[in-house]
C-alpha cells in the first residue's frame, strides 16, 4: 500500500523553473514520513484528471497528498478533484525552512510560492465541498510528520474497509438493541460485506482438524503462555478441543477471505465450548471480532488493527469503582479480550462459564498494559452511523483480582467518570467497544472525515453541557448534509 504524491504548478515560468519544481518536489516526497509514490509535476487539467482516475483504479493506492509548489490555477483541478474517490491530504509546505533574506529575488519568489498556490487550491476544494485533511508546516517538523502519519493510518483503515468481508456465526443476542444494524447501509457507506453462516458450518471445520495439527498447536500454547496445571493433566482434552476450535475457525476464515467475524453464546450449535482462546489469538493476529453477533464492533476492531500495529482489543465497560476522587472503570468480556493489550505473559486457564450451556471454555487471563488509550464505539442511529470515542488512561488494578478468571483492563476515563459516562449514554454509544493504545483520536477524526461519518469525542475538555450542544448541532448538520 502506498500514497501518491502530487505537485501542482504551471508552465508560466518556463521549463527551467518546472525542472526545479520537480527536483524540490522529489526532495519533499523523500522526506515524508509515509510510503509515497511520487508523480510527475501537474500543469494542466487533463493530466490532473488522468492521475486522479488512475489513483482511483489502483488498489494499492490508499490516498493522495497534494501540494501546490508554485501558483497552480485551481480551475485546472476541478475535474480531477471531482473525480477523485481516494482520501486527500492537502499539504501546505515549502521546500525551504528559512528565507534567504540577503539573496531573495523575484525568481526565488516565483518558484517558492506555495503560500500563494495553496490558498488558490484551498479555495477550490472548499468550493467543490471536497473532504480532505489540511496540514500546514515543513515536512521536517515532527508535529507536521505526526499529523501526516495519522492521516495515512486512517487512509489505510478506509482501504481495509472497502474490501472487508465479515462472517457472522449465528445471529445477534436475542432482544439486544445496539448490536442490530443496517448491513446494506454499512456496505454502501463503508464497503464491508457482512453475511451470516450457520454455526454448524463452523463445527464441520472444527471437527475436520487433524490430531497432528491439534498436537502441534497445543505445543505452541505451551511455548507462548503459562498453562494452568490442570490443562496439562485432567483437563488436557479441553485444551485440545480449544486448539481444534482455533484450527477450524482459522481454516473457515482463510478459505472465505474473511478478516472479521462474530460469535454468539446463544447459538453454539455443535460446539462443545464457547470459543475463547481461539478468538483471543485470532484478534492478536489482526482479525476483527464482536461478541453476541455484534458485527459493527467487529468491523471497527478490524479497521483499527489494520490502521496501526499494537494493542487493540474488543472490550466492554463492565463495572465501576465509584470511590470519590478515584473512580475507575473495569472493562472485560466473557472470554474475548485480545492479548495484544496484555501487560505480561498471559495465563492460559479453564474455568466454568455460567451461560451458553456448554463445557468449561479455555481462555487467556491477564491485565492490560497501563498507558494512554482510547475506547471507541460504533452505533447505527437509523439515519446515520455514529462513532463515539473517549480518551482514557489505562492503569494497573489497584488490588489483585484472584477470583476474576478473565482478561481485563482498568482505566480512568477523561475528563472524569461522571462526565464520560453521561456523555457516552447521551450519545447512545454501544456497550461493546474497541480499546486501543495504537490508534488515537486524530486518526479516528481523519477516518470519520474520509467516511463522512459523525464522530463525537469525549476528552479532557469535555463538559456535559457542551457535549449535548454538539450532539444537537450534529443532528441538524448530518440531516441537512444528506439533502432531500
Amino acid at each position: 500500500m502506498t500514497i501518491w504524491f502530487l505537485t501542482g504548478s504551471q508552465g508560466l515560468y518556463g521549463e527551467d523553473t518546472l525542472a526545479q519544481v520537480a527536483e524540490q518536489s522529489r526532495h519533499i516526497a523523500e522526506r515524508l514520513p509515509v510510503d509515497v509514490a511520487w508523480q510527475p509535476v501537474l500543469t494542466d487539467a487533463a493530466a490532473i484528471r488522468r492521475v486522479m482516475l488512475a489513483a482511483n483504479a489502483d488498489d494499492t493506492c490508499t490516498g493522495v497528498i497534494a501540494w501546490m509548489h508554485t501558483f497552480s490555477p485551481a480551475k485546472m483541478w476541478i475535474a480531477g478533484l471531482d473525480a477523485l474517490r481516494k482520501p486527500l491530504l492537502h499539504l501546505h509546505t515549502q521546500a525551504n525552512v528559512e528565507l534567504p533574506w540577503a539573496s531573495i529575488d523575484m525568481d526565488f519568489m516565483n518558484l517558492n510560492q506555495a503560500a500563494h498556490g495553496d490558498r488558490e487550491f484551498g479555495f477550490v476544494q472548499t468550493r467543490l465541498g471536497v473532504p480532505r485533511k489540511t496540514v500546514a508546516g515543513h515536512v521536517g517538523d515532527p508535529y507536521t510528520a505526526a499529523r501526516i502519519q495519522a492521516w495515512a493510518r486512517a487512509a489505510k483503515g478506509m482501504a481495509e474497509l472497502r474490501t472487508m468481508k465479515l462472517a457472522r456465526f449465528g445471529d445477534n443476542m436475542r432482544d439486544v438493541a445496539v448490536t442490530e444494524g443496517d448491513k446494506v447501509e454499512a456496505q454502501l457507506r463503508f464497503g464491508v460485506s457482512v453475511n451470516t453462516y450457520g454455526v454448524n458450518d463452523l463445527v464441520e471445520a472444527v471437527d475436520a482438524a487433524s490430531e497432528a495439527d491439534v498436537t502441534e498447536l497445543v505445543q505452541v500454547y505451551g511455548d507462548a503462555y503459562k498453562l494452568a496445571p490442570e490443562l496439562l493433566g485432567e483437563r488436557h482434552e479441553s485444551l485440545r478441543y480449544a486448539a481444534r476450535i482455533e484450527l477450524g475457525l482459522r481454516h473457515f476464515l482463510e478459505a472465505g477471505g474473511f478478516t472479521a467475524f462474530t460469535t454468539n453464546f446463544e447459538d453454539l450449535g455443535g460446539l462443545r465450548q464457547l470459543p475463547g482462546l481461539a478468538v483471543q489469538r485470532l484478534m492478536a493476529d489482526g482479525y476483527g471480532f464482536g461478541g453476541e453477533g455484534d458485527w459493527k464492533t467487529a468491523v471497527l476492531l478490524r479497521t483499527l488493527k489494520a490502521m496501526a500495529p499494537g494493542g487493540t482489543s474488543f472490550m466492554e465497560d463492565y463495572t465501576y469503582d465509584l470511590t470519590s476522587g478515584g473512580e475507575l472503570i473495569l472493562g472485560a468480556h466473557m472470554l474475548e479480550v485480545c492479548p495484544s493489550i496484555a501487560a505480561a505473559t498471559p495465563s492460559c486457564e479453564i474455568h466454568p462459564l455460567g451461560i451458553g450451556g456448554r463445557e468449561d471454555p479455555v481462555r487467556l487471563v491477564f491485565d492490560a498494559e497501563p498507558g494512554p488509550a482510547v475506547v471507541v464505539g460504533l452505533a447505527d442511529l437509523g439515519d446515520r452511523f455514529r462513532l463515539v470515542a473517549n480518551e482514557i488512561d489505562v492503569v494497573a488494578p489497584p488490588q489483585p483480582l484472584p477470583n476474576l478468571p478473565v482478561a481485563r483492563a482498568v482505566w480512568r476515563p477523561r475528563p472524569d467518570l461522571r462526565t464520560s459516562a453521561e456523555a457516552w449514554l447521551t450519545a447512545g454509544a454501544p456497550h461493546h467497544t474497541v480499546l486501543s493504545s495504537a490508534v488515537g483520536t486524530e486518526e479516528l477524526a481523519d477516518l470519520a472525515e474520509m467516511l463522512g461519518v459523525e464522530l463525537l469525542l469525549i476528552d479532557a475538555n469535555t463538559t456535559t453541557r457542551q457535549f449535548t450542544k454538539e450532539m444537537r448541532w450534529n443532528q441538524a448538520y448530518y440531516r441537512l448534509a444528506k439533502g432531500l
